[in-house]
């Protein structure tokens, strides 16, 4: 159990910046204290205590704004950030390292017993206010929009958004995770950077990332082939340093443009 505990901690700090230590976690994480209270419910639910089960399901609402139906099954690492709102039904069930934000559903679409909420594999992270509804399966990897919903199965490693949803584009994971270990080398974060996002200057990102890792091992490639001919080249690369001050006041910069853009715009 406190194993489980540390886990869903360091979970937290894995993908919340704003998560500074682990006393603030343990007390002002409303997601994490419904995940606990679930996995409870969940336990006397399967006893088939079903109503203290229920009951224990309702305090939780009451006290963290998430409502969980006790029959749901939740993998490990899951985290809920912000929490407010969201439901997840009976039949849902829930991969490892899956993260929901606020007002997020998981719901139904039928009166009918049986399965009838979303399966979501491993890796999944829905945006704010998104909607997923029936018992269709949303792949691993897989990112849904804020504010989409979702009412067909949605395949490993795409991004859905809009209402009714829609596939953007797919990018594989490998591709994925060379972006975001070359962006950790260059020493930013490297957060919806990835070629199935609609935004077009993460697109541009990504696309730079891909060239440079490409440039990166054609760089190896040619000095390793000098160094066995006799050469002593690349012995040591120079490191590319960002100051983070100077490009978290770029981005504050950028977004203080935008703000004055659209409230131009909106005159």
């Amino acid at each position: 159990m406190f194993s489980g505990i540390k886990e869903d901690i360091r979970s937290v700090f894995d993908r919340d910046p704003a998560a500074r230590s682990t006393f603030e976690v343990l007390t002002t994480y409303p997601g994490l204290h419904a995940i606990w209270l679930h996995r409870l419910s969940h336990k006397l639910w399967r006893a088939n205590w079903k109503w203290l089960a229920r009951w224990l399901s309702t305090i939780g609402r009451w006290l963290t704004g998430v409502e969980i139906h006790p029959g749901a099954r939740i993998g490990r690492r899951f985290f809920i950030d912000h929490g407010m709102g969201v439901v997840i039904g009976e039949t849902a069930e829930i991969g490892d390292d899956c993260t929901l934000y606020h007002g997020v559903t998981l719901g139904g679409t039928s009166w009918s017993p049986g399965k009838r909420h979303p399966t979501l594999g491993k890796g999944v992270v829905i945006g704010a206010g998104a909607k997923v509804l029936g018992p269709l399966y949303v792949g691993e990897n897989a990112r849904i929009g804020s504010n989409a919903v979702v009412v067909k199965d949605v395949p490993a490693g795409c991004t859905v958004v809009g209402i009714p949803g829609r596939i953007v584009a797919k990018t594989d994971a490998e591709t994925s995770a060379q972006r975001q270990q070359l962006a950790k080398k260059f020493g930013f974060d490297a957060y919806a950077v990835s070629a199935d996002n609609p935004d077009p200057v993460a697109n541009a990102i990504g696309s730079l990332l891909d060239h440079i890792h490409f440039l990166d091992n054609k760089v190896t490639e040619l000095c390793q082939s000098v160094n066995q001919l006799g050469g002593n080249v690349c012995s040591e690369l120079p490191q590319v340093k960002i100051d983070e001050a100077e490009f978290k006041l770029a981005e504050q910069r950028a977004a203080e443009q935008r703000r004055k853009e659209d409230e131009t715009s909106g005159a």
